[in-house]
C-alpha cells in the first residue's frame, strides 16, 4: 500500500487496537491466477509463542481455502472510518480530498484443526455476544447446529507486516477546526468518526 510518510501510523499498539475494533476485513490471495477476496471477521490474537496472528474461517464451499497450502502468502485489508473533505473548508483554494483509516496486514496462512476452529469460535462468539441483551454461547447450541462447524475451514495467519494509513488532513493543521466542525455537523457516521480521529 502506498502511504505518504505523514500518513503512516507506526504506533503498533494503536494499530492493534484498531484491528481489534475493526475486525471485519478482506482476505486476499489468488485463485487460478486471479485475485480473490473474501469479506470475513479476522480476529487479532497471539499464538503459543506470544506472536501476533489473525484467526478466521470461511465456508468449505468457498474455493479460496483450497489454495492455502500452495499459496501461503495472503493480504488482509481492514477499513476504518472515511469521509469526503470539501476544499470549501480550507482557508486557501485547493482540491477536495478524502480522509480515511486503512490497515493492510500481510502474512502466511495455515489451516487449523477442527478443535482449533472450535476454540476460535468460542472466542469470536464470546467477544461479540458480551454486549447482547440475551447473549448466547457456543455451549448453548444444539449438536445439530454445531454440525455446521464441519462446513467451514479455519485458519491462522502469522503476521509478517502491518501497514497503517491514517490520512487525517495532517498537512492542513490550520484548517482542522473548520474541517472538524463541518464533519461533525454533517451527521454522517463516517464523517463524525473521522472528526473524532482528527481531534486525537
Amino acid at each position: 500500500m502506498y502511504i505518504p510518510h505523514s500518513y503512516k501510523n507506526e504506533n503498533i499498539e494503536e494499530v492493534k487496537s484498531f484491528l481489534e475494533q475493526n475486525s471485519f476485513g478482506i482476505l486476499v490471495n489468488q485463485v487460478d491466477g486471479k485475485p480473490w477476496a473474501t469479506h470475513i471477521p479476522l480476529e487479532l490474537d497471539t499464538d503459543a509463542n506470544g506472536k501476533a496472528i489473525l484467526v478466521g474461517h470461511i465456508s468449505k464451499a468457498n474455493q479460496q481455502w483450497k489454495t492455502f497450502e500452495q499459496q501461503k502468502e495472503v493480504l488482509c485489508i481492514f477499513n476504518g472510518p472515511h469521509s469526503y473533505i470539501s476544499s470549501s473548508w480550507y482557508k486557501e483554494e485547493e482540491v477536495p480530498t478524502w480522509n480515511y483509516i486503512a490497515v493492510h496486514v500481510s502474512g502466511t496462512i495455515k489451516i487449523l484443526s477442527e478443535e482449533e476452529v472450535l476454540a476460535s469460535m468460542y472466542k469470536l462468539v464470546d467477544k461479540y455476544e458480551k454486549n447482547s441483551t440475551a447473549p448466547i454461547s457456543i455451549d448453548s447450541l444444539s449438536p445439530k447446529t454445531m454440525k455446521q462447524i464441519k462446513g467451514v475451514v479455519g485458519f491462522k495467519i502469522q503476521i509478517k507486516s502491518i501497514e497503517a494509513a491514517y490520512k487525517l488532513s495532517q498537512g492542513r493543521p490550520e484548517d482542522h477546526p473548520k474541517i472538524i466542525d463541518a464533519l461533525e455537523k454533517s451527521g454522517d457516521i463516517g464523517s463524525v468518526a473521522i472528526a473524532k480521529e482528527m481531534k486525537k
